[in-house]
């Protein structure tokens, strides 16, 4: 429960990013155009470098999913994948910038350690309630069992598949128009 409450430092963050990244990895194989992936890095730095957290302890890294679903994960500490469906769904350099900076906006409201934090308290839940099931027969150590693995799901689930809250997702969009304005693009 302690742990709950403690800070995520910067090179955890890092650490934590980089394991969802190999998580979306391994659903979504990396796109092998070399240029794309030069294009986006350049683009992304660039707006990274004007919002509100332009550094982050492993550095930001964006990478093109060989995938035609129109979908793109901001991991914590900087790590944005964007996937060639929804590139496609961009009719400007404009338009790139803008899923960028919003995906940018998400690295910067810490929307990713804000999940990471109630995952903690939903672990923290999970402790208790397991220490008390050594106390319970086995058919009530089966039920607290159930009811604590969906949350698990759920939070894993918010990570990879479903993403942010429409309130993070609203405030990703507020920091991409600041982004874009700084950096000469229309929002």
């Amino acid at each position: 429960v302690a742990k709950s409450f403690e800070d995520i430092t910067p090179e955890q963050e890092y650490y934590v990013g980089r394991s969802v990244g190999a998580n979306i990895l391994a659903q979504y194989p990396p796109y092998a155009a070399a240029a794309a992936n030069a294009y986006l890095n350049l683009l992304g730095q660039s707006l990274a470098m004007v919002s509100d957290r332009p550094e982050t302890f492993g550095g930001y890294h964006f990478l093109v999913l060989d995938s035609g679903e129109i979908n793109a994960f901001a991991a914590p500490g900087g790590l944005i994948f964007v996937s060639r469906g929804l590139l496609a769904c961009a009719d400007s350099e404009d338009g790139v910038a803008a899923i960028l900076a919003h995906e940018i906006g998400h690295v910067v409201r810490q929307h990713g350690l804000k999940a990471i934090k109630t995952a903690r308290f939903k672990d923290a839940g999970l402790a208790i309630g397991l220490a008390a099931a050594e106390e319970l027969g086995p058919s009530e150590l089966s039920q607290v069992t159930a009811a604590f693995s969906g949350t698990i799901d759920d939070i894993t689930s918010t990570l990879v598949n479903s993403g942010y809250s429409r309130s993070a997702e609203k405030e990703a969009d507020l920091a991409a128009v600041e982004i874009l304005k700084r950096a000469g693009y229309d929002p």
